[in-house]
C-alpha cells in the first residue's frame, strides 16, 4: 500500500470516528500517524527517488512575498501592476507555468514578490506541480492568497486544508511547548496553566506513534493535539498570510463589504486598479518592516538612503547592518524619532528602534 492510499485510509477513519472523550486518545494516535505519513511524502525516503525539477529563484530584495492561488484568479495581474516586471496573462487557466519574480520598492524598501503558477486541488499530494509551488512558499516570509471574489469562500477553505496538509501555519503563532528528547528516564511532563484539550495519556500515545518513550515536556499554554504534534514534527513554516478577493467590481457592493471585515482580508481588483495602494500598505505592516535613517556628526539626515529593518530591531542590529564591525567598537547613539521620550536622547545597544526613526553612532 503506497503513502498516498495510507493517508486516505487514516483521513476516512478520523472522517468516521465520533468525537468524545472515549475515543480522543485513539484520534490523537490517528493524528499522529497522518502528521508522519504527510512528512514522508514530502520527503522521500531513500536514495533511490529522482530529483524533481523545482523553481530556482534567488533569494534578493528585503523580504519575499509568495503569490499564491488557484489558476485565472489575478495573480500574473497583480504582478504587472505593482511591479514592472512582465508576466504573461490570459483568460484561460495555466498562463504561469513557471515562478516568476518581480520587485515592489515601497518605502525605501525592496519587496520581492513571486507570482507562482495555480495550484489546483490535491496539490499537497503532487498533483499540477503542487509541490515545488508550495516548497517555494515554504521559503517566502510571508504568504498573499489570492481568490476570486465571484467564487465565495471556496477557494480560501480548499487552499487553507492543502497548506495545512504540508506543514505551512497561516496567521497562528507558535505554539509555546517546550518539547526535548532525552536518553533514559521516561516521559516527565508538566504544565504552568489547566489543559483542557490534552493531558499526559494523549501526550504518551502520541509520543510512543514517534517512537519516543524519553522526553521533556512543558506545556506553557493551552494547547490541542494537533498543536504538540506541530511541536515534534519540526518542520512546521509560521507565516503571516494576507487574503485578497481580486474581482470586486463583479460583485455586488454588500458582498465587497463583509468580505472587507473578514479577519486578514482586503478587497481589490486589478483590472480597475482599485485599492491596490491599502494593498501595499497592509503588505508593508504583515512583513513588519521598519526603515531607520542614519546620521552624521554636524550633518542632516539621510532620508535617501534608509536602512530597511525587522519590527522591534534593536540599536545592535542596526549597527550589523551599516558594517559588522561596528558593535565592537560602540561608545553611544543618539536617537530621534518615536522610540524616544524627547530628542535626540542618548541610547545603548539594546534600545529598540521604530519606523522612521533617525539614528547618530558614537564609536570609542
Amino acid at each position: 500500500m503506497g503513502i498516498l492510499e495510507k493517508i486516505a485510509q487514516v483521513e476516512a477513519e478520523i472522517a468516521r470516528t465520533q468525537k468524545n472523550k472515549a475515543t480522543e486518545y485513539h484520534l490523537g494516535l490517528l493524528k499522529a500517524k497522518l502528521a508522519k505519513y504527510r512528512t514522508q511524502l514530502l520527503e522521500p525516503q531513500g536514495k533511490t527517488s529522482a530529483k524533481g525539477e523545482g523553481f530556482d529563484v534567488m533569494k534578493s530584495g528585503d523580504a519575499r512575498v509568495a503569490l499564491i492561488g488557484f489558476p485565472s484568479v489575478g495573480k500574473s495581474t497583480l504582478l504587472n501592476t505593482v511591479t514592472k516586471t512582465h508576466s504573461e496573462s490570459a483568460s484561460y487557466e495555466f498562463t504561469t507555468l513557471t515562478c516568476i519574480p518581480g520587485v515592489i520598492d515601497y518605502n525605501g524598501a525592496n519587496i520581492q514578490l513571486l507570482d507562482l503558477p495555480g495550484i489546483i486541488e490535491g496539490a499537497s499530494q503532487g498533483k499540477g506541480r503542487g509541490r515545488q509551488v508550495i516548497a517555494v512558499a515554504r521559503t517566502a516570509d510571508m504568504v498573499v492568497m489570492m481568490l476570486d471574489a465571484t467564487k465565495g469562500d471556496i477557494q480560501k477553505k480548499l487552499l487553507e486544508k492543502e497548506l495545512e496538509s504540508v506543514g505551512l501555519r497561516l496567521n497562528k503563532p507558535r505554539p509555546n511547548i517546550y518539547f526535548k528528547p532525552k536518553k533514559g528516564g521516561g516521559l516527565s511532563f508538566n504544565s504552568t496553566c489547566a489543559l483542557t484539550m490534552c493531558n499526559e495519556k494523549l501526550i504518551q500515545t502520541i509520543l510512543h506513534e514517534y517512537k519516543i518513550f524519553n522526553a521533556e515536556v512543558l506545556f506553557r499554554e493551552d494547547c490541542s493535539a494537533d498543536d504538540f504534534i506541530d511541536v515534534i514534527s519540526d518542520n512546521r513554516v509560521y507565516l503571516p498570510c494576507l487574503y485578497v478577493y481580486n474581482k470586486i467590481d463583479q460583485i455586488s457592493i454588500e458582498e465587497v463589504d463583509r468580505i472587507a471585515h473578514l479577519p486578514h482580508c482586503i478587497v481589490i481588483s486589478c483590472e480597475l486598479k482599485l485599492n491596490l495602494d491599502y494593498f501595499l500598505e497592509k503588505l508593508w505592516e504583515y512583513l513588519g518592516l521598519i526603515c531607520v535613517y542614519t546620521k552624521r556628526r554636524g550633518e542632516q539626515p539621510d532620508f535617501q538612503d534608509g536602512i530597511i529593518m525587522r519590527r522591534d530591531c534593536s540599536v545592535e542590529h542596526v549597527c550589523h547592518a551599516i558594517h559588522r564591525s561596528i558593535a565592537s567598537s560602540f561608545k553611544y547613539s543618539l536617537v530621534w524619532g518615536t522610540s524616544v521620550k524627547y530628542n535626540p536622547q542618548r541610547v545603548g545597544l539594546l534600545h529598540t528602534m521604530k519606523h522612521e526613526d533617525v539614528i547618530q553612532i558614537v564609536k570609542k
